[in-house]
């Protein structure tokens, strides 16, 4: 099945790998795409990926995780963006982009979070936002749906997982508030309800959560299961899923970890999901699909190992895929 296309909506994956978004640390100070993007995911999608979905992409300057992040919060981002997203559909994947908040995560003078309470490490302390401050970053969330629409991606993916923004508020290990944000769904579903305004219906919006933390009293697939039965009416279509990243605490990591938390996502909220965690063989990709434990898998640092992993592949499966005419004298027979 992992060779198998996959349609939601106008997209149409010619398989079920999905290149997650990893932060490349690439951009200049003023958040623009570099010629190393366009490097980058070119690769990957002449590499016979089925969907890319583009690295964080922050919404505001001091939402980002580090001053090299790629922005997308001015307009003058759209033409750099738009480069990349043509390069990916011109060798065959799908386009998706990120686009985050990271919070009291952001590397940046004045971080903000939905309580004053520091990650830990060299992290500061943020300010508590307040209720325009809120109002602020979701409408800095619309603002770069409709960015991201201009520039032609076909998936936009909403950031909240990783104990970036959007999850400190959904966690109450990070979100201390008492007023009506207290309720960290209401955040996420008014950032959901502003992108639906602008982001086009016949697109693909997910949203990219934390399933686990892995410590008393954190978020369980369950929780995170319940909020997006709340907002999912709006206009949700994939989840994908991953875990931990909020608090510092020991990952119980292994090959293929974070599947049966997709599993279970999937089942509790009747939603797609993209599994993966640690997936580096082709193999367990195609034994997640097949089990129906996710309809798509991400690979993460074995596609940066080798972008070229799923074209060479191919052939463990008896599949003959298109090999990229350019380099078919390289082609294993």
């Amino acid at each position: 099945m992992l060779f198998q296309s996959f349609e939601l909506k106008n997209i149409h994956l010619k398989n079920r790998v999905v290149m997650p978004p990893m932060c490349m640390y690439s951009a200049k100070e003023d958040g623009k795409v570099t010629p190393f993007h366009i490097a980058h995911y070119q690769a990957r999608a002449i590499g016979g990926v089925g969907l890319i979905i583009q690295e964080s992409t922050s919404v505001l300057p001091d939402g980002r995780i580090t001053t090299h992040d790629l922005g997308i919060w001015d307009d003058a981002h759209i033409p750099g963006l738009k480069q990349v997203a043509s390069i990916i559909k011109e060798f065959g994947a799908v386009a998706g982009i990120q686009i985050n908040h990271a919070g009291r995560k952001a590397k940046v003078d004045h971080p903000v979070g939905p309580s004053a309470l520091g990650y830990g490490g060299d992290y500061k302390t943020p300010a508590e936002m307040t209720k325009k401050d809120i109002q602020d970053v979701v409408l800095a969330f619309q603002e770069a749906a409709r960015r991201a629409d201009q520039a032609g991606y076909d998936l936009l993916e909403i950031h909240g997982a990783h104990g970036y923004l959007i999850f400190q508020f959904l966690s109450p290990l990070s979100n201390k508030r008492t007023d009506e944000y207290k309720d960290g769904t209401r955040f996420l579903y008014e950032v959901v309800e502003a992108i639906t305004k602008v982001w086009p219906k016949e697109k693909v919006l997910a949203l990219r959560i934390s399933a686990h933390e892995y410590i008393e009293g954190g978020v369980t697939p369950e929780t995170i299961s319940e909020a997006i039965n709340r907002v999912k009416h709006l206009g949700l279509d994939l989840i994908d899923v991953s875990s931990g990243g909020n608090v510092l605490v020991k990952i119980p990591a292994y090959a293929g970890y974070q599947l049966e938390l997709a599993k279970k996502v999937k089942a509790l909220t009747g939603l797609p999901t993209i599994g993966g965690g640690l997936v580096t063989e082709l193999e367990l990709a195609e034994y997640a699909v097949s089990s129906k434990s996710c309809d798509l898998v991400y690979l993460g640092r074995v596609l940066l190992r080798d972008p070229y992993l799923v074209i060479n592949k191919a052939k463990d499966f008896n599949i003959d895929i298109t090999y990229p005419e350019q380099y078919i004298r390289g082609k294993k027979s």
